[in-house]
């Protein structure tokens, strides 16, 4: 019989590259979400007829009726994500964060899935590179720490930190799965990213071409490749809960040299002008990704100029 899945924040980023993938596996796929990004989806609305569709806000408990039969593995994806919502709603993105996790978690207990996969975040790991405490590619056993707990963005951190925490809570129960994403890109990931910012700006042209934090640095991670590594993380059959990190450790770029890429992509050459980054943003993220290759073999595949070419052109026809 097909292998089963439940998909919270389905209809999302990541999770529509997720759904495709597990079709493409001949998995049967149940994806449950609010629709917060809006149900008038052409991509969406393609794969619809071959997945089961449930509306629900996780900042509610999950019905028990909503949800029935057993499931090989859950992907727990649904989250308020974007460092604009934590800069303005820090308190809604706290508490909906663990809030959802919380219902999730409340349901499984019940439903005994084989696995639950989390997305976690970077930004986790984030304080203990900028204080210095960790040391670049950063491995996952480092401190959490927040430097700043009055700051706004730390409102995303810390509710995937608790939700981390609650979600290992439950490694009697199930297998447990955590995966820290890192910068991670590609088509439909919306306009609060830097990639998709940076897009959006090529196209139209702009120049002066504006540049915040434009000496950062960071390693982005294509789409495809982060799917690949999530399912195969999850499909784990060791009962320890693991926890990976899940991004490209090949290819670190500094912001400046990103932009004159995909300026390049919209064939011309603006004049960059350097701002101050963005309050509490690290000047440089890299994984350690020896803890997923050594578990599943994982390598990124989608090198950087692929994978800008392939979104650049996504974005352009829309």
């Amino acid at each position: 019989m097909a292998e089963r899945y439940l998909i919270t924040g389905g209809a999302g980023f990541i999770g529509l590259h997720l759904v495709r993938h597990l079709l493409g596996r001949g998995a049967r796929v149940v994806v449950l979400d609010d629709f917060s990004r809006g149900r008038h989806d052409p991509e969406l609305a393609a794969v619809a007829g071959d997945i089961e569709l449930i509306t629900h806000d996780l900042t509610t408990p999950i019905p028990p009726e909503a949800l029935r039969g057993s499931f090989d593995g859950v992907f727990h994806l649904a989250a308020v994500v974007g460092v604009a919502r934590a800069n303005s709603e820090p308190a809604r993105v706290l508490d909906a964060n663990v809030r959802a996790t919380l219902h999730v978690l409340d349901w499984c207990r019940t439903a005994r899935p084989g696995a639950l996969f989390l997305s976690s975040t970077s930004e986790v790991a984030d304080g203990a590179g900028r204080l210095g405490l960790a040391s670049y590619p950063i491995a996952e056993r480092v401190p959490f720490l927040v430097p700043d707990l009055a700051a706004p963005r730390a409102s995303y951190a810390l509710g995937k930190a608790a939700s981390e925490a609650l979600v290992l809570a439950h490694r009697d129960q199930f297998r447990v799965r955590i995966g820290r994403y890192h910068n991670i890109y590609g088509p439909r990931m919306g306009e609060d990213h830097v990639i998709p910012q940076f897009i959006r700006r090529a196209l139209a042209r702009t120049d002066p071409f504006p540049l915040y934090g434009a000496t950062q640095t960071r390693a982005f991670c294509h789409v495809d490749d982060a799917v690949r590594a999530s399912v195969d993380l999850l499909r784990l059959p060791a009962a320890d809960p693991l926890v990976a990190n899940i991004g490209n450790d090949r290819e670190e770029i500094k912001i400046d040299h990103l932009a004159v890429k995909v300026a390049g992509l919209a064939g011309y050459d603006p004049v960059f002008v350097a701002h101050e980054p963005p309050a509490g943003s690290p000047d440089r993220r890299l994984p350690d990704l020896t803890t997923i290759g050594a578990l599943t073999g994982y390598q990124p595949e989608v090198g950087l100029d692929r994978g800008l070419r392939a979104t650049f052109d996504w974005y352009a026809t829309r």
